[in-house]
């Protein structure tokens, strides 16, 4: 098997705040990988020792085989990091960015050009590659960020949180262009707080929670762990919340969440069966449900389930 990355006992503190725990990871040439977590859980920190930005406490890290400590210099020629806010200069427009970027990697002006001009096209940016970047969206901004990492065609790219702040239409389109990166066969590790695009994008997901690894897997399996199915449930009006956890917990060894709604429940069940069960156990204790369904868990299950959510469970 050939990894475009291989992560070994990875750890970094800060004084005395250890923000990495002994990280393990790999990552097969061509997938996306992403890193899922919350603010704070370490996903920038690893992607900064990763891309050679830090240096390690302890452990070790190859990319395509070599080590980010013993050789950065021969690592940075095949990576490409996007930060979480565009690296680029306002006063020039998008093809002038493009363009200064290739030339400083050696490339004549004609060559210069042609390069930023595909990558303005291939971003669905060529209408306004003559336009200065201080008039662009933000999702414009973003394209024009990932179009100037792979001006150089690496072999690796770093996307950390790549759609932080855009709205959902300027976050669809960078869903497409990452999507374009993965058809060239460039491999792919993202951080994201979003579990939608963790799970529109990913080959595998790693959940990271106060530094550590917690869970691993593909997005099916990850939902699979937490159950096979999702039961959803609307009350017509409110009801004391612990009252109904206690009954589902008591009867059924459930877990129940709350949905952004206050009317909305969710639990995870392991199968069908249970999920009958617990619908029946609320009519029979006079609980006011208005609608339930059964349908597939979903990643806030699973991210919620692993990292013991307090604010989001409901308190038994």
């Amino acid at each position: 098997m050939q990894y475009a990355i291989k992560v070994n006992n990875l750890k970094k503190s800060y004084n005395e705040n250890q923000v990495v725990k002994g990280i393990n990871l790999q990552v097969k040439k061509g997938e996306l990988f992403a890193l899922l977590g919350p603010n704070g859980a370490g996903k920038t920190t690893t992607i900064h020792m990763l891309s050679t930005l830090l240096k390690p406490d302890g452990g070790t890290v190859l990319i395509g085989g070599v080590d980010v400590v013993k050789n950065a210099k021969d690592v940075r020629k095949k990576i490409s990091l996007t930060g979480q806010f565009a690296a680029l200069d306002e006063g020039l427009s998008g093809l002038q960015n493009l363009m200064l970027i290739a030339k400083l990697h050696g490339y004549s002006n004609k060559q210069a050009r042609s390069i930023a001009n595909t990558l303005t096209q291939s971003f669905d940016l060529f209408e306004a590659r003559n336009r200065m970047v201080a008039n662009y969206s933000g999702g414009m901004r973003r394209r024009l960020d990932i179009a100037a990492s792979i001006v150089t065609q690496p072999d690796l790219i770093f996307l950390d949180e790549p759609s932080t702040g855009l709205d959902p239409q300027s976050r669809i389109q960078v869903w497409e262009v990452i999507r374009s990166l993965l058809k060239l066969g460039t491999t792919v590790l993202l951080t994201t707080q979003y579990l939608e695009e963790a799970d529109q994008l990913a080959d595998q997901i790693a959940v990271i929670n106060k530094g550590t690894i917690i869970a691993e897997g593909t997005p099916n399996e990850l939902k699979a762990s937490v159950g096979e199915k999702t039961l959803s449930f609307r009350l017509t009006k409110p009801y004391e919340h612990k009252k109904i956890c206690s009954i589902l917990a008591d009867q059924h060894a459930l877990s129940v969440f709350e949905d952004d709604d206050p009317l909305v429940f969710k639990i995870p069940v392991i199968e069908t069966r249970l999920a009958n069960d617990a619908i029946h156990t609320l009519l029979v204790n006079e609980v006011p449900l208005d609608e339930f369904a059964l349908g597939e868990p979903s990643l806030d299950e699973v991210f919620l389930a692993l990292t013991e959510s307090k604010h989001e469970e409901v308190v038994r």
